[in-house]
């Protein structure tokens, strides 16, 4: 009866696999491999070289975005690891808070901040300064990068380092190791599965985004979410657009892959599992 009731408990999940999962993936590959009439055609595979400047551009900048999300958000994540119980729920709460405001919003307010008449280039211009060029620059787009995602790298080693045994840490000290040891020898390996689980969340959305180039970037800077935006919105080319979403995904297979082959997925506390 048990099992039967654990079954039953199944279904609504693998309705919803299906649904929004599996047959997604499927209308991508049939439009990738199609051509316009619905035969079957590598027509939209052979264009993919053309766009391989872009592809490696958008790898590029979310290795970059991931980097510094990195840098920034593991001394976070470790800082208030240390606090009383209440007071990482308020640090967590202010970390997702953010979040809880619209992407395109939060997006498009940086675009009032940067811009050449925005907040800062005022300031600026009042305290005696000349204006500086930050709006649709490269800087811009990775800021923007790193302000929208940056929650995804910071919530995963927390929720690792929050849970880390503080005796192997004491052990360690008890032993003779100095800070920067215990750190590297003790700290951040226990950690690894939430770096690698904060890495992923961070590259992948990162590599795939469009609306943050287009506001902060202005159009000048194009990567390949922006190239799939296009074909599907303006160019209307399902197949082109489908198939450069099929090697999109390939791309977050093999990240997810070798997150998990390195040790993402060995215990439970924020480790990616395909």
């Amino acid at each position: 009866m048990k099992i039967r009731s654990r079954k039953l408990l199944d279904k609504p999940y693998l309705v919803w696999s299906v649904l929004f999962i599996i047959a997604p993936l499927i209308m991508v590959a049939y439009y990738a491999f199609t051509d316009r009439s619905g035969a079957f055609s590598l027509d939209s595979i052979s264009q993919i070289l053309s766009y391989l400047p872009t592809i490696l551009l958008s790898v590029l900048y979310g290795l970059a975005a991931t980097v510094i999300c990195l840098v920034i958000g593991y001394p976070f994540a470790y800082i208030f690891s240390k606090f009383s119980v209440r007071r990482q729920q308020m640090m967590v709460l202010l970390v997702m808070l953010p979040m809880w405001m619209n992407f395109l919003i939060r997006t498009y307010s940086w675009m009032t901040i940067l811009g050449d008449s925005g907040v800062i280039n005022t300031i600026l211009s009042a305290i005696g300064l000349d204006p500086v060029k930050m709006i649709n620059t490269s800087g811009a787009v990775i800021l923007g990068m790193v302000y929208n995602f940056l929650p995804y790298m910071i919530l995963p080693i927390y929720s690792v380092l929050s849970k880390m045994d503080n005796s192997l840490v004491e052990a360690a000290q008890d032993l003779g190791s100095n800070k920067f040891q215990v750190m590297s020898k003790v700290v951040f390996p226990l950690s690894l599965g939430g770096v690698l689980s904060g890495i992923t969340m961070v590259f992948v959305p990162c590599v795939s985004t469009f609306y943050i180039t287009q506001k902060l970037g202005g159009g000048q800077i194009v990567l390949i979410g922006d190239v799939i935006e296009t074909q599907f919105q303006s160019a209307n080319n399902y197949n082109l657009g489908a198939a450069l979403s099929f090697v999109l995904m390939i791309l977050i297979l093999v990240c997810l892959g070798v997150m998990n082959y390195f040790g993402a997925d060995n215990d439970n506390d924020g480790g990616v599992v395909i």
